[in-house]
């Protein structure tokens, strides 16, 4: 009977210590924060709705090594736009008695199928600042992603070359000088 309890209290032990940590993948918690993501423009600008338009949790142990973890989400219609329906997600890479480094991507599918991609197309992304912070091990209740901001998923503006410019000042000059 005795080693019956000592194997089965190590194994608590060990599967303690390899416990992967939990976090609520949310842009809202009531009472907590309230964080929408907007086109261009955080204050009151336009917010992201429909598929076309996904979000991303990236996690890791530290912050230069942030991985997604799941699959990306796309942002909800109507009066829900700016948000995305939350979901527990583990982070593999932290346990649940360490700190992970958070941070939500999003972009507009349009400019690439995925964050890395819309990133380097040059536009239509954006992502949030790092979080710090300590995930929940199972059964717990996932740890909320407190102090999430909103953020604003930019666009591509081309802006004209020196050439164009210097053109069309000169024309415009011209033109003046006729009259």
């Amino acid at each position: 009977m005795k080693k019956a309890l000592m194997i089965l209290s190590s194994l608590l032990v060990a599967v303690g210590a390899f416990a992967q940590g939990q976090v609520n993948f949310a842009a809202r918690v009531v009472g907590v924060y309230d964080a929408p993501v907007f086109l261009d423009s955080v204050a009151g600008g336009v917010k992201a709705a429909g598929p076309t338009y996904m979000a991303q949790l990236y996690a890791g142990a530290t912050s230069g090594g942030l991985a997604p973890v799941g699959s990306a989400l796309p942002f909800r219609t109507g009066a829900a736009a700016g948000y995305w329906t939350a979901e527990a997600r583990t982070i593999s890479t932290v346990d649940g008695s360490g700190n992970a480094f958070i941070q939500i991507r999003a972009w507009n599918t349009a400019a690439g199928a995925t964050y890395e991609g819309a990133f380097a197309s040059g536009g239509g992304f954006g992502s949030s600042s790092t979080l710090t912070i300590k995930p929940t091990a199972a059964p717990d209740v996932p740890a909320t992603l407190t102090g999430l901001t909103s953020f604003a998923i930019s666009s591509i503006v081309p802006e004209p070359s020196i050439m164009a410019l210097g053109a069309l000042g000169g024309l415009a000059l011209l033109l003046r000088r006729r009259k």
